[in-house]
């Protein structure tokens, strides 16, 4: 018998992700689908920094974070979002809400992965960060990912 594909109908919950005021173009939705399996998160983001030339593609990290909020100062956007979402205190990259690179492509991203580190309940009110610089999956804390450079917050039924 054939199975009614996951992530047809409704996601659990949505984030609406804006760029900082240095990257006003940058927008775009995470989606997050609850399965038996664990969450599917699907992801379609546009106005990324681009970069011309046939080795020049960017690659960005890409995590949930502990913070509410997409609230913060000049010297860093999203302030607010905090640290890595890591409710078992692993090590990088085995925090729940480490997921894998974004890979620009003319301006745009889109991805979709499945995990069971977290579930969609678990997620609801914390944030969705862009990093300017790729996760090397190493350094501690939070693998050298840099400046965040966009920022939504997970919101159910939003």
């Amino acid at each position: 018998m054939m199975q009614k594909p996951v992530c047809c109908g409704r996601p659990q919950a949505v984030s609406h992700v804006r760029g900082s005021a240095a990257y006003p173009l940058l927008s775009g939705t995470v989606q997050f689908f609850q399965t038996p399996c664990g969450v599917l998160v699907r992801v379609e983001i546009r106005g990324l920094p681009h970069a011309d030339g046939p080795c020049a593609g960017r690659v960005f990290g890409f995590h949930i974070h502990t913070g509410c909020s997409c609230a913060g100062d000049m010297s860093d956007p999203f302030a607010d979002a905090m640290a890595h979402y890591n409710p078992c205190g692993c090590d990088h990259p085995q925090h729940a809400g480490d997921l894998p690179p974004l890979f620009e492509n003319c301006g745009r991203a889109f991805s979709v992965v499945l995990t069971d580190r977290f579930r969609v309940s678990e997620i609801v009110g914390k944030t969705v960060i862009i990093h300017a610089s790729p996760d090397d999956f190493s350094t501690q804390p939070s693998g050298n990912s840099g400046e965040k450079i966009a920022c939504g917050v997970i919101c159910a039924n939003c």
